[in-house]
Order: structure tokens, then C-alpha cells, then sequence
């Protein structure tokens, strides 16, 4: 089993208490960081965010059969109070516990069913090991969490304007830099230029010092919405075969002058911080 397999029937099999991220890393064998982001590649939602919404959809199952006691349930869900209960299910679903239990329409709100696995990861090419030397990245800068990050497409709309117009710009090549991600999968995007230096960049612009680091470097060749699945690919089994560790730093897309923004084709490199 990869690290998400493990991960999906750990939680499955004890999402009913308030299970942790240590506790899931352990079980899949990677450390917090490694399984957050090997979770949502393979799945599309992050781990602990699937535990939460697991717990609440089997919870909203009995409150739609009319359970007398929301305390209880929600006792039973983990949750130790019928304030946290309420505030938990109402981010979820939109409404509270006493509106689904008087309604009793189990379909009005969105379930989280167990996942089934579908482990068709990409093939992928053996990567580059370099040690790539700091670089100053200065570009839109956003937070998402994973309902949202269908909306990088359009942050790369509203930077492309800026490609060749920024002060002290390093060449024709743009990056994505992935960072400051929580257990919760949530991140902050850059969508950036290399620059020598900060003095002269807009105001608008974010700035951002990326470290030298160790870098295990992907040619990613398809479709650029196809990317969920090289990173599946090294998440979930180069990676933990591959003698190195994931660091937790920012991981980066490279993205030169071979890559057609038009159409998403053309490839561009992932960059992971790896320690040996």
C-alpha cells in the first residue's frame, strides 16, 4: 500500500474519534507533511479535511432519521460540545444539525462518501537530484484551500500581464512556488518571476526569498490540468522508494518558454525539496 492508501483506511477505520495528522503520518510511514500533500494528490481533498467531513456526513446520516439527542450525536462524532457540533456541521453543510433533523432530506446537503481508491498514477520519467541555488521570486500571491484552488488558473490570467514588465526580471521563465501549507492542505500560490533583487519591484507584487534546497526535478509532459496525476506519481511512489525524504519548503513549477499558456501544452518541471 502507498502512503494515501494507508492513510484512507486509517482514517476510514477510525474517523469516529478525533484522530490527528502525527497519528496518520505515522500509520502511512511519511512524515506530516509528506502525507498532506500525497492525500490530496491522490484524492483531491486533504487528509484531516476528509476525516471532518466523514465524521459530519455519518453524523448527518442519523440526524436525518431523527435522532433525539443532537448532544449525543454530536458526542458520538467526536465533538465535545453542541456548540462545536453546530459550528463544524454548519461550515460543512450550510446548515445546522436541528434544520437537517426537522427536514429530515439527507439530500439537500453534500455527503462526503468513502473514497474508493482509483491508484492510476502517471508514468513518470526518473527525476534530476540538483541543489538549486536561492532564488528571489516576486508575483500574485494567494491563499487557497482545496475548494478553492480550482481558481490558480485564473491567478496565472491575471499575472501574465506582468511576465517581461518586472523590474530587475531574470529571463523568459515563470514559476509557481507552493508554500506555508498547513494540515489542513490549505497553501499559499505564487505565480511569479525570478528577479535580482526586491528594490525596484511594484508595490502589488508579493516577494518571496526561496532557499537553496535539494530539489528532486519532474518533467511533467501532458495537458497542464493533468497535473493531479504525476503528482500522485511522486507523493505516493517515487518519493517513498526513492531513498529521500520530503522537506518541508517551498516546492516550485518551472515554467519556460516551451510552455504554450494559450493551450497548456508544451511541459514544465515540479520541483520537490527532497533530504537525503
Amino acid at each position: 500500500m502507498n502512503p494515501a492508501e494507508k492513510a484512507l483506511w486509517f482514517v476510514e477505520s477510525h474517523f469516529a474519534r478525533d484522530i490527528s495528522l502525527d497519528e496518520v503520518a505515522a500509520v502511512a510511514g511519511v512524515s506530516r507533511y509528506h502525507i498532506t500533500r500525497a492525500f490530496a494528490a491522490a484524492t483531491g481533498m486533504p487528509v484531516m479535511a476528509y476525516a471532518k467531513a466523514r465524521r459530519l456526513s455519518e453524523a448527518a446520516k442519523v440526524l436525518a432519521k431523527g435522532a433525539p439527542d443532537i448532544l449525543n450525536v454530536a458526542l458520538e462524532a467526536g465533538y465535545g460540545s453542541h456548540e462545536a457540533f453546530t459550528r463544524a456541521f454548519r461550515d460543512q453543510f450550510g446548515i445546522t444539525p436541528e434544520q437537517l433533523r426537522r427536514g429530515r432530506i439527507i439530500e439537500i446537503i453534500p455527503l462526503v462518501e468513502p473514497i474508493a481508491m482509483d491508484d492510476k498514477a502517471t508514468t513518470l520519467n526518473p527525476p534530476r537530484i540538483e541543489t538549486r541555488q536561492t532564488l528571489l521570486i516576486a508575483g500574485l500571491s494567494e491563499r487557497y484551500t482545496h475548494a478553492t484552488s480550482a481558481a490558480i488558473p485564473s491567478q496565472w490570467q491575471k499575472f501574465m500581464r506582468y511576465i517581461g514588465h518586472v523590474p530587475g526580471q531574470v529571463g523568459n521563465v515563470a514559476y509557481g512556488v507552493f508554500h506555508n501549507t498547513d494540515e489542513s492542505g490549505n497553501m499559499d500560490y505564487l505565480t511569479g518571476v525570478e528577479v535580482t533583487d526586491f528594490s525596484e519591484v511594484p508595490k502589488e507584487l508579493a516577494r518571496l526569498r526561496v532557499p537553496e534546497h535539494l530539489y528532486a526535478i519532474f518533467w511533467h509532459q501532458g495537458h497542464v490540468s493533468a497535473v493531479r496525476g504525476t503528482m500522485n506519481a511522486i507523493w505516493n511512489h517515487w518519493l517513498p522508494q526513492s531513498g529521500y525524504e520530503a522537506a518541508d519548503a517551498p516546492g516550485l513549477e518551472r515554467y519556460d518558454q516551451g510552455f504554450n499558456p494559450e493551450t497548456g501544452l508544451g511541459g514544465f518541471e515540479i520541483w520537490i525539496p527532497v533530504i537525503k
